[in-house]
């Protein structure tokens, strides 16, 4: 009520004007009447020009953009424009604290790794993120208000959105190119629509996989027990020689080694998966697994093959013992398997200018097709089934050198021709080799570039 005062003030102002005007009119002309009629429309006039000019300032800045004060004036109209400057900064700041809220609604759901579309009454398109743009090859600025029936053709997204049945989610093929979308339509507000997308590509290709995996698991494991209860039967059935008995010993004992070797390949590679990565501590002799595994494959080999297994590369790795003679036992054993009587089987060490090692091993075998080079490493992927099985091999050996590698901070890279033989090189980084002499400097003088002698 500040205001009232001021008010009742101007008020009595007036009054007292209009009163002197009234006396002036009423000396001049002698008529009580006029003079006070004068005198009370003069008091009423003031009143109202003060009124108006205050208030015309007032609607002047209501008029313009509000960045300035309100007038400042006394009284009634002073009151007024301060309760109205306040309501509108009070507007602005909801306004702006709304707008900021919701750029940073719109910015997290720009992060969602999900597509997301928001569609109006008429299905055109309010909003969409990056991955919703390229899940249905759409343009986030120019396609805005557009009917997304018109630039999404497909006819099962279009039958699923105007059928208006939304509990169940459309599989949908990208229409960007090779893979797979899982969409889902809700309703909110006033017959709006939100689009959810997902692609589901790797997500179905790791079920097919896993769906494999168990198939081939299972296969795997039957085929040798299916020949163990064959076996079983007929030594229960039938009279037996000695000389069968052996035979059929020997034959059990050699699926019950197969599916032996095929859960110890299995716990490998689950191991392989659920431990941590082998720290850049743990130094073993490259020399020394070398001529464990030439041991076994000249046992394998029997004389078969001409092998050049030990090569002097006095180096050391950084790593896990067990998973490093698992990685290269599996190549050259493979070699040997596959390699054809008389041919040759090598293996090779090299010391790469960037301080990284490069182990290879080489064979003159029948080679491989380049289609089948990308599907080596998958489990139980065989390019002759038949032949793997006749040489004992799971199908696993390359998935378990592939995982030991990646554990490693390596690779394992596979050049091969039909004819002409293989090449499986093991690259290892240059922080986990080093050469033995540098091992009495310390593991800290190991992982220096200057670490490596040559260079």
């Amino acid at each position: 009520m500040t205001w009232l005062l001021p008010r009742l003030l101007m008020a009595l102002v007036a009054a007292l004007l209009g009163f002197v005007i009234g006396a002036a009119v009423r000396s001049a002309s002698g008529a009580d009447g006029l003079g006070l009629a004068v005198g009370v429309v003069s008091g009423v006039l003031l009143m109202m020009l003060v009124d108006a000019v205050r208030g015309s300032r007032l609607l002047g800045w209501l008029r313009g953009n509000q960045f300035e004060n309100a007038p400042r004036d006394t009284g009634l109209w002073g009151e007024v424009g301060y309760r109205i400057e306040r309501a509108v900064r009070d507007r602005d700041r909801a306004v702006a604290r709304s707008r900021l809220e919701l750029e940073q609604f719109l910015s997290a759901i720009e992060a969602s790794p999900n597509g997301v579309l928001m569609l109006d009454l008429q299905e055109q398109i309010v909003w969409c993120n990056r991955v919703a743009a390229d899940h249905f090859a759409l343009d986030p600025q120019r396609d805005l208000r557009q009917r997304i029936t018109n630039l999404v053709r497909a006819p099962a997204f279009v039958a699923y959105l105007q059928a208006g049945r939304y509990a169940e989610p459309l599989v949908l093929g990208n229409s960007r190119g090779p893979g797979t979308l899982s969409i889902v339509v809700r309703e909110y507000g006033e017959g709006m629509r939100l689009v959810l997308s997902l692609d589901i590509t790797e997500r179905l290709r790791a079920e097919g996989m896993r769906r494999d995996f168990v198939a081939n698991v299972s296969h795997e494991i039957r085929t040798p027990l299916t020949v163990l209860s064959g076996f079983i039967e007929t030594m229960h059935s039938l009279p037996l020689t000695s000389v069968e008995r052996d035979r059929v010993l020997v034959l059990m004992n050699q699926q019950t080694q197969r599916m032996q070797t095929l859960v110890a390949d299995l716990l490998t590679l689950a191991q392989l998966e659920g431990s941590p990565r082998p720290g850049p501590d743990r130094w073993v002799a490259l020399d020394a697994l070398l001529l464990r595994v030439a041991a076994d494959a000249e046992a394998l080999s029997a004389g078969r093959h001409p092998l050049h297994l030990k090569p002097v590369t006095g180096v050391e790795l950084a790593g896990v013992e067990s998973e490093l003679l698992s990685a290269i036992a599996n190549l050259v054993t493979n070699a040997v398997r596959y390699t054809p009587d008389g041919g040759e089987v090598g293996v090779v060490w090299r010391l790469l200018e960037d301080g990284s090692g490069e182990l290879a091993v080489v064979d003159t075998g029948p080679g491989i097709a380049r289609e089948h080079i990308p599907r080596l490493t998958e489990r139980f992927y065989r390019v002759d089934g038949s032949r793997s099985r006749e040489t004992g091999g799971t199908g696993l050996g390359l998935s378990i050198v592939k995982h030991v590698m990646q554990r490693h901070g390596g690779e394992l890279m596979i050049q091969s021709e039909v004819g002409k033989g293989s090449r499986f090189r093991l690259l290892f980084p240059s922080a986990r080799v080093r050469q033995v002499s540098d091992s009495a400097l310390g593991d800290e003088a190991a992982f220096g570039a200057a670490a490596v002698p040559g260079h």
